[in-house]
């Protein structure tokens, strides 16, 4: 793809991630325009306004030791490298993203946040892609051992939302990983764009680099396809059993394609069966290094596995992708027919005031 090309679909991504964003009257500042240094900077709530339409987050951004357990409440994420990184879950156990987005925690992969640990075991898989841009990482997951219903196909967790306050409200995130940071492994940035998928034993999340333009971070970490998943927004080559780091190039951004020489831009429905008119491409990667996860998580080894029975009936729904179909059940079971890698698809719950449906299609 050319330079000229690729300004043109940034320059689409970044006007369309706006079109539906509505601020709330009483907290109109957005939560990507809040910015905090880490630690010191960071307030104990960053979202506290009672008077806001989704009321105030439910809990708090200060985290440290005395934090540091399976009951954290902490909201301030981490995403380094793949033996350390952060995804955001439910704090109770036995929930499901579209009920419980604007409460979401930090469940991380190393001690030393002061957020809770994702239980050894839990990772089946993870891909971590480094680019001149963004960082991604994607993978499989026991979705249960992070309080997530069995049978929930989940939904996105952004730092915009219809009202520009986030999913989770006030949730902030922070990377020491890109080169702007100058290779200090001992301060931290703060991320203004990311994306997070959870739901259907899948996961990917996406930070974008702060110090790149806001146009590459509009477009590269897109939140306006919350109803397309992985498989368009974080096309990757995650596979189950395998833990890798690779360099990769960039992604074309979501509901961006080009055909017949012409750019186009798809605009996903609010409701109804999502069939974009285009395969979504994996971008190359290369220099791949594979690791033993008892190496990668050995500091969670001593965390105790939440309970796993949260497998009673959850979201249902039907969801199409251009390569195959996905039903759940009136059980919520899935069954999938597409090529490749892991798929999760589904439909969720409408979540919040702002009536935002969420339904995933995941991992390619």
């Amino acid at each position: 793809m050319s330079r000229s090309t690729l300004s043109v679909l940034l320059a689409i991504a970044a006007t369309s991630k706006l079109a539906l964003a509505q601020p709330d009257p009483a907290d109109p500042t957005p939560l990507v325009d809040k910015t905090y240094a880490y630690p010191s900077g960071i307030p104990y709530q960053v979202d506290y306004n009672t008077a806001a339409i989704r009321s105030p987050q439910v809990s708090y951004n200060i985290c440290n030791s005395t934090t540091k357990n399976q009951n954290s409440m902490c909201q301030t994420s981490m995403v380094n490298h793949i033996d350390d990184f952060c995804l955001w879950a439910p704090p109770i156990p036995n929930s499901t993203i579209g009920d419980t987005e604007q409460e979401e925690v930090a469940w991380c992969t190393k001690p030393g946040h002061g957020t809770r640990l994702i239980p050894y075991g839990a990772l089946q898989g993870v891909q971590y892609l480094r680019t001149s841009e963004y960082i991604q990482i994607a993978g499989f997951i026991d979705q249960t051992q992070v309080n997530m219903n069995a049978q929930d196909y989940g939904g996105e967790l952004d730092p915009h939302g219809a009202d520009l306050r986030g999913n989770p409200l006030g949730g902030l995130m922070y990377s020491n990983v890109f080169p702007s940071n100058g290779g200090n492994n001992n301060s931290y940035q703060q991320v203004i764009d990311w994306t997070n998928f959870m739901g259907g034993g899948s996961f990917c999340i996406t930070i974008c680099d702060p110090a790149s333009s806001s146009a590459n971070q509009s477009a590269y970490c897109q939140n306006i396809y919350d109803r397309m998943g992985c498989s368009y927004n974080m096309p990757n080559n995650a596979q189950n059993g395998t833990f890798e780091v690779c360099d990769s190039d960039l992604k074309t951004p979501a509901g961006i394609y080009v055909t017949g020489g012409v750019t186009m831009t798809y605009t996903q429905p609010n409701s109804g069966v999502v069939n974009p008119p285009y395969t979504a491409v994996t971008p190359a990667s290369s220099n791949c290094v594979t690791y033993a996860s008892t190496a990668l998580y050995a500091g969670l080894a001593t965390v105790t596995p939440t309970s796993a029975a949260a497998s009673g009936s959850g979201a249902t729904g039907t969801a199409k992708t251009s390569s195959g179909t996905s039903k759940a059940s009136s059980t919520g079971a899935a069954t999938a027919t597409q090529s490749g890698g892991a798929v999760a698809l589904g439909v969720s719950t409408l979540a919040g005031v702002t009536g935002t449906l969420f339904a995933m299609i995941f991992l390619s």
